[in-house]
């Protein structure tokens, strides 16, 4: 076992660094820059059953704390998915972790279900920040009755593990993470974007196209580190914590606030090298601070969880 590796359900990891959902596309992004043997996994845009046009235009705009974007789901569909994006990605030794999303439970679990048989991939995460349409619009994320049964219904169409993507939208983070783990979920993502909004004062209208969006970015890192907290203290499952993620130090603090891995996403958009160079700075900070191994970082954490 190495200094950096990490073992999750389905994700046996040289490292603990990720891409967050939707920052590397379907893994097409930055293949130029990055050999992606070098990531911890490689975690794919959110796929939907059908193809989606995504928002209107604009779908980003900069803050100086962040971004905030709305992109609407933007992809090809699952069968697409499945043809067109996964094979290219076949010959990386890296764990490649899908992301479902859907407007309905039944979207969700075909979705998964056809990733699952496409033999592809190493874990799904399922994004349950997505509006529910048969409840008119609510986001399923927010319903911890719903999170419950979208875990369960996609834990009987796969063998592969699982991990719930949260929404920080909501007024108690705990109640669906615990959600999650009785519908049988073997891990938690959170946190997504935060729902946010800006105008331009010049023309009166909302910067994004679609008026509301969701924060990304250092800005929202302290919620971030909040909410792992949270959840790391109220259920048994590994989290990969995210939100605002930018240095080798915010990955340290994600582990002392109980996560088992980090995705980086918006830092990404500045620095596209950037999850290479916290990769590599790791290894220094770590026996700087006098830690043998991320394991035994986690292990600590949680030693001190049970008897603090």
């Amino acid at each position: 076992m190495g200094q950096l590796t990490v073992t999750l359900p389905g994700l046996r990891m040289k490292n603990p660094i990720m891409p967050a959902s939707g920052t590397f596309g379907f893994g097409d992004m930055y293949q130029d820059l990055y050999n992606y043997n070098k990531l911890g996994a490689l975690v794919l845009k959110s796929t939907t059953e059908h193809p989606r046009k995504g928002n209107e235009d604009p779908k980003f705009h900069p803050l100086r704390s962040g971004v905030l974007n709305a992109v609407g789901l933007k992809n090809p569909g699952v069968d697409k998915v499945i043809s067109d994006k996964l094979p290219k990605l076949a010959h990386y030794e890296t764990p490649i972790i899908a992301s479902v999303a859907g407007a309905t439970v039944e979207e969700f679990v075909t979705v998964a279900e056809k990733l699952s048989q496409s033999q592809l991939i190493s874990a799904l995460e399922i994004n349950v920040s997505c509006p529910n349409v048969k409840e008119g619009g609510l986001t399923f994320g927010t319903n911890p009755a719903v999170v419950q049964e979208i875990t369960e219904k996609i834990k009987q169409v796969t063998i592969l593990p699982i991990y719930i993507k949260l929404t920080p939208n909501v007024t108690d983070i705990v109640k669906i993470a615990k959600a999650a783990e009785a519908g049988g979920a073997d891990g938690i993502s959170l946190i997504n974007t935060v729902l946010s909004m800006n105008f331009d004062v010049q023309t009166r209208k909302p910067v994004l196209g679609n008026g509301m969006g969701g924060l990304s970015g250092e800005g929202i890192f302290p919620i971030a580190v909040r909410m792992v907290y949270q959840v790391a203290q109220a259920v048994d499952l590994p989290i990969i914590g995210m939100g605002g993620v930018r240095t080798t130090d915010d990955v340290i603090q994600m582990f002392l606030a109980g996560a088992s891995a980090v995705a980086i996403g918006t830092a990404t958009y500045k620095n596209p090298l950037v999850m290479n160079q916290i990769i590599e700075e790791l290894p220094v900070r770590l026996n700087e601070l006098g830690v043998s191994s991320i394991e035994q970082l986690i292990a600590d954490v949680k030693r001190a969880k049970v008897h603090g």
